[in-house]
């Protein structure tokens, strides 16, 4: 059973942003109904976000993507330009829980919700993503890289709401990847999420972007193994080289779902499997030209 609360349902932003000072968010619901239930969370005063004109907006062109702070997991599988514009991401909705949850979680919130193992924070950040944060006195930006300090812990004030998410478009010499490990295809808790994003320069890597969720205290880039890349030829080893530094950045626990040497193995294996996967498909679009 629910404890008692209110329920806010301010009609445009410019009220909700004024009801957000002790009440909290509600989109999508789907991270915290179920921890209001469980009492792992608290809420005297629930803000309904439903109301917002152009929350769900999705903009694209050559070099852009904006999304607004209600798009939903389905939005993006629904949106047949997203499968250029953000490959990993589209990856990651295509094993995100169940369709009735795809058609209520909103990507906002499941980068809110600060989980390690939140499927869509590994693909953001391997596209830089930027968010933007909107408070009845401004609005400012926040790179994902910098957004989380610590488990369930991030730079979004208690009067603050994501309002969209931003990012360039990757392009033709970059690709972008993301793979989900978990104990069964679809409604499950991710054991290690990986997603890469590899540019290709001639025969070089020019950039490298590795994004690991679900073996630390929060989804972090594996910064010492994108240095390792960058600016060099890669070649197996040197691919091997930076997956174990991958796997020696990680930090998982034991669970239920898995143990953290397995988790340390699967990053080592998975990083491996991904940047090798980019790099040839990029060696091909190169012979191709």
């Amino acid at each position: 059973m629910l404890r008692e609360f209110e329920l806010d349902l301010p009609g445009d932003l410019q009220e909700t942003l004024t009801r957000l000072p002790g009440g909290t968010p509600l989109a999508g619901g789907t991270n915290l109904l179920v921890d209001l239930r469980a009492r792992r969370e608290e809420a005297k005063r629930l803000v309904w976000l439903g109301n917002i004109e152009a929350f769900r907006d999705i903009k694209i062109d050559k070099a852009h993507v904006a999304i607004g702070g209600g798009t939903t997991v389905g939005d993006i599988l629904r949106n047949s330009a997203m499968i250029d514009a953000a490959p990993s991401l589209v990856g990651a909705a295509r094993v995100f829980g169940g369709q009735m949850v795809r058609n209520q979680a909103t990507v906002a919130g499941n980068v809110c919700s600060g989980s390690p193992a939140a499927d869509t924070v590994p693909p953001l950040l391997s596209l830089d993503a930027e968010i933007c944060l909107a408070s009845s006195t401004g609005v400012r930006s926040v790179p994902i890289d910098s957004f989380y300090s610590g488990f369930k812990k991030n730079q979004r004030k208690q009067d603050e709401l994501i309002t969209g998410l931003s990012w360039s478009v990757p392009g033709p010499s970059t690709a972008n990847l993301f793979y989900k490990l978990a104990r069964r295809k679809g409604d499950a808790i991710t054991v290690v999420g990986v997603a890469v994003t590899v540019t290709r320069d001639g025969d070089r890597c020019s950039d490298a972007r590795i994004a690991l969720g679900a073996v630390a205290p929060t989804v972090f880039r594996a910064k010492d193994a994108e240095a390792m890349l960058t600016d060099q030829p890669l070649t197996e080893e040197l691919i091997d080289e930076a997956a174990r530094a991958a796997m020696a950045q990680s930090n998982p626990i034991d669970d239920i779902r898995a143990s953290a040497d397995y988790r340390r193995h699967t990053v080592h294996m998975l990083t491996r499997r991904l940047i090798g996967q980019a790099w040839r498909s990029l060696a091909g679009k190169e012979a191709d030209k």
